[in-house]
Order: C-alpha cells, then structure tokens, then sequence
C-alpha cells in the first residue's frame, strides 16, 4: 500500500496573509510528478482557479533541487526524482469568505481546495495534514475541524488524517480565538465553532440546531460514516453564505443574525440564520452523498455539466425553511412569509419564462455564478424556482396519491438508490424515481416545469392543502413579499428599474424588460439625476413615485459615461407580483388534516 502523502500548513505571515504548503509526495512518479490545483469547489459551481493563489514554490528530492514546470494553469510537473519529493508553496490567503482561504492577525480559515494541490495519479492515497500554529500570537489560538485527528488534542494544531485527496478538500479549517458550542444528534458528537462574535446565546443556538438536525437526520437516516459533524461559523459585520461538506459546513453569517441572551423570539434575522444552517444540513444527504453522475467522481480540473443542480440546491431549499417549522423552530405564519418571499423573488424574475430550470442547471457555470446587467431578463436562479417546483411536486404527489405518496418518499428513495448506493443519480433520476415510488405518470409534469418553462400552477396546488397564495403589488422598493400591503405607498407606479447606491452613487442596477424604463431608454448602470427636475436618489426615488399615478408622464435625467441624457416615459400600474399565503377560510378538516400532513406537525 503507498505511504501517505504528508501535507504540511503553516500560518507563515499573517500581515501579509501568506499560508506555507508543504507536500511531500513518498514515491513519485519517475517519469516526472504533477500538482495541480482545482479549478472549482465542490458546490460552488464557477471556474476559480484557485492555482491563482500559489506564489513562490520550490521543489526539492534528496537534498536536491528539482526543477519544476508549469504545464497549464493549474499544474506544475516536478522533473526526475532520485528520492521523496517535497514542495512547498506560498499561497495568498485574503478571501474571506466560506469557499476561500483567509490569514491575519485574528484568525485563519481554510477550504482544502483553495490551498492543496492533488498529487495527480495518487488522488487515492491517504493524506496527512499537519496544521502549524503561528509563531506571532497567543496560546489562544484554536482549531476547529471535522477532519480526524492523529494526534492532534481537541481543538488544537497538530496532525490530522484524511483517507484521500477528495477527502482531504472536503474538511475545511478555523483556527484562531473561536467560541465553541457542543450537542448531540442521535448519539452524534455535533459542535459548532464560531468566529467574530461571543456576545450571542451559544446555548440556544446549540439547542435550536439539535432540534432541526435530529428531525433531519430522522427523516432520510443517519449516514453511515457520519460520526461528528461541524458547524464553522465566520460572523461579519455584514456577510451571509453557506458551502456544504461531508462531515461539516462552512458558514457566514451578520452579527445581528445571531440570537441575544433573554430575547426570546425567532426574530427575522435568526430565522435566516436556522434558515442557512438548515440548508447546509441537508446537504450531508442531498448532494454530498446523493449525487448526479457528473459528480461521481468530481472531475475539479474543468467544469462538469448537469441539468440536475435544481435537484440538489431547489429541493434543498424547499426543504430547509420547512425543516424550520416540522421541527417547531418557527409556526406556520412565519413558513408562510418566507414562502411567499420565495414566490415573490421568482415572479418578479423574467427570466423564469424564457430560461428552464433544467438549463439554468446546466448553464450555471456560465450564467448563474456570472450575472450581468439582463440576468434577471433572461436567468431563472435554480435554487428559488427550483424549490417552488419541489413545493409543487411534492403537493402534486400529495394530491394525485390521496396522500399516500409524498416528495418525502421520492427522496428516502433516492437515498436508498443514490446516496447508500454512491451511484450517481442519471439525468432523468429523480424524475424515474418519482415516478417508480408514486405509480403516477409525472412526464407532463417534468416537461411543463423543469424542462420547460410553464407558470407552476402554486395557487391550484396550495389550495389542496387548505391554503391560499394571494398576489398584490409592491407597498415599496423594499416590500419582499410575505405579508399583506400596509398604507397608501402601495399605489405607487411602476417604473420597472431599481435604483440602488453603490460607492456614493445612485445607479440604475436592473432594468425590466418591456418596462417604462426600458422602454423610454433606461440602462442598467445610468446614474439617476432627476425626475421632472427633483433630485432623484436610491433613497427618495419611493417618496417621488408617490406623487405620480399609472399614466402620468415624466421625465428621468440621467449621466451615462458622464453624458446627460433625458428620457421621457408614461409610468404603468404597478404589476401584482408580491405573494403571500394564508390558510384558507373556507378550509375543511380534510383540508387542515393535508396541511398538517405537508408540514409535519404533530
């Protein structure tokens, strides 16, 4: 069996955010050995070329320099070897978010890709980690990783082991003063460690995430090599992410997301906080262990086509607000409100009738993870319409089967065929799977809303379980949907462009297609000026509207490559885009019997 490959990371100058990489490869090949970096990260589907990185690097083999190579722009091949090579590598660490790599003063934080090159050829060795403190700080430093440990003691630097290079990437690291907050799942060592902010209630965070994963973990079954899962958690100012791995996620949250000692309630911001943790949870089964066959294995040198990412990321985040409320983290107002929020964000996207959501799948690489100014014209996201047509499958299911058959079942299947099996899911898996569970012909279903580009029929199908989606306009520039409009701001006219403030700026960032703006001569990027001779900014553009009807003409100023420009337009009536949902008032107890089935609650 070959020896393991040593890898080595040294936090070497923080105030200049510079890693030192260490890789010692036992037996190289003979003929001459390549390194190569990724060219994306599992789960962020864009090319980054995380070689980008890499500084300064040098190879050696039995005390002697060994030339090295570069032979595109991810991989170095190191010449003829007399011995064990070693190569060791400056990589610049200053992104600071969950699927980079970041160094200074206070903390550090790793993703494997970001950092460790494959030894290619021997991707199926063992790989060691040895994780170096820094010289320059404190003994306060700690680390938090679900990687196992050789020799390492418990949040601390020191030797650590991953069973192959694939595994080695998929443990990402924290280490500086981090707060540490431990619970069990079903007999399974969970903790979650957390940087940026200590003044929050780590004690409910610990509790409210043991109710959302014990229900999880009840519904499709516990992995069978998952033996302790860790929540990394980095708290900002400002910041919200999430990137999952097998046996921990790596998080971004605000301070304000994080709950207060004493304050009781779910507030907006924690709720979006549950919400993310939720997410990444699930995909420990639904894309981590469950995946489509162009994953399987990953193939990170290139991009790796699927129409299949609605699958993985839609029915992920149908799943992970109503995870919140199957296990009583929130009510049912509140599921409703993000719910609406959701329904809301894809209606007012015109993309989703000219974009399916198989090809906004497909074509992530080049159109999701790359936005322009038309995005949202021509671009449907597969995580929000991806869990709208999860919702409508599932209440389809629940209503063609007379409740016999749920989306619960399609998926507890799927993690029998797939995720247990470590088969890849085929093109058409789900779509087979659902099918094979349900004995229901679902082809119309597929062709209308996953490869084409019909409305989803939300109201017909919520109407079935005693709910009702209502659609009304906009109170404001701001109203997200959820709740009924309050007040006279929801008779403002439509204008169909969004202004925003970027860099001490007032900036025209979306246009509509078809819309007053556009059509008058409105692009993306224009700075606002006036309308009919008001200052116009992000900030009053709400309270100028309100003076105008559906009809009125005006005339909006703006500078386009420092160039006035003056376009006259007829405003229209504001479009009934926004959703809400409430339960029906003419609901039976058939119909509340089917809510309480969908929702799970006891």
């Amino acid at each position: 069996m070959p020896i393991a490959h040593q890898y080595v990371i040294s936090p070497k100058n923080l105030t200049a955010h510079l890693f030192e990489v260490c890789v010692t490869v036992a037996r190289p090949d003979i003929a001459g050995q390549a390194l190569r970096f990724p060219a994306w990260i599992p789960g962020s589907y864009v090319i980054r070329d995380m070689a980008q990185h890499v500084g300064t690097m040098r190879a050696e083999s039995d005390g002697e320099t060994v030339e090295l190579l570069k032979t595109d722009k991810n991989t170095w091949l190191a010449g003829v070897c007399t011995g064990p090579l070693s190569v060791v590598m400056e990589i610049y660490a200053f992104d600071l978010s969950v699927r980079g790599a970041y160094l200074d003063t206070n903390h550090g934080f790793f993703d494997g890709a970001c950092v460790f090159p494959a030894v290619v050829g021997q991707e199926d060795v063992q790989c060691d980690l040895n994780i170096m403190a820094p010289e320059d700080v404190g003994s306060d430093w700690r680390v938090a990783t679900s990687m196992r440990s050789i020799d390492a003691p418990r949040y601390s630097f020191g030797q650590y082991s991953a069973s192959n290079y694939a595994e080695l990437i998929d443990h990402p690291v924290e280490m500086g003063d981090i707060h540490i907050g431990e619970f069990e799942v079903e007999g399974i060592p969970h903790s979650i460690a957390v940087y940026g902010e200590m003044n929050f209630d780590m004690a409910r965070v610990c509790h409210d995430l043991e109710k959302m994963c014990v229900k999880q973990i009840n519904f499709l079954g516990r992995p069978d090599n998952l033996d302790r899962y860790v929540f990394l958690l980095t708290v900002r100012e400002n910041g919200y992410g999430g990137l999952e791995h097998r046996w921990s996620t790596s998080l971004m949250c605000s301070r304000k997301d994080l709950p207060r000692r004493a304050v009781a309630e779910v507030t907006d911001d924690y709720r979006k906080f549950l919400g993310l943790c939720s997410h990444e949870y699930f995909h420990l089964w639904n894309v981590k262990r469950i995946k489509p066959e162009a994953f399987t294995p990953y193939k990170l040198e290139s991009e790796s086509h699927t129409g299949l990412l609605w699958v993985f990321e839609g029915i992920t985040s149908y799943y992970d607000d109503l995870f919140l409320v199957r296990s009583g983290l929130i009510g049912i107002e509140s599921y409703f409100e993000l719910l609406g929020r959701t329904i809301t964000r894809v209606q007012r996207t015109r993309g989703r009738l000219r974009q399916s959501i198989e090809e906004s799948s497909f074509d992530a690489w080049t159109k999701l993870y790359k936005p322009n100014a038309n995005s949202s014209n021509s671009v449907v996201s597969y995580y929000t319409k991806g869990s709208l047509i999860a919702l409508a499958l599932d209440l389809t299911i629940r209503h063609e089967s007379s409740g016999e058959y749920s989306l619960d079942d399609v998926m507890r299947e799927c993690w029998t065929q797939y995720g247990q099996s470590g088969i890849g899911m085929p093109e058409r898996g789900l779509e087979s799977i659902a099918r094979s569970v349900t004995k229901l012909e679902l082809a119309d279903f597929f062709d209308r809303y996953v490869r084409g580009t019909a409305e989803i029929p939300l109201a017909g199908l919520l109407k079935t379980v005693g709910t009702e989606l209502h659609f009304r306009v906009a109170a404001n520039s701001k109203d997200l949907g959820g709740k009924p409009a309050r007040g006279l701001c929801a008779h403002l006219p439509w204008l169909g462009a969004a202004l925003s403030r970027r860099n001490g700026t007032d900036l025209f960032t979306l246009v509509h297609s078809d819309s007053p703006a556009e059509v008058a001569g409105i692009a993306p990027g224009d700075e606002a000026v006036a309308i009919d001779g008001l200052r116009l900014t992000a900030s009053n553009i709400d309270c100028r509207l309100r003076n105008y009807r559906a009809g009125d003409k005006a005339t909006i100023t703006v500078f386009r490559d420092h160039i006035l420009m003056r376009h006259q337009l007829t405003l229209e009536n504001m479009p009934e885009d926004t959703g809400y949902l409430t339960i029906a008032a003419n609901a039976d107890d058939a119909d509340d019997a089917q809510r309480s089935a969908w929702l799970n609650l006891s």
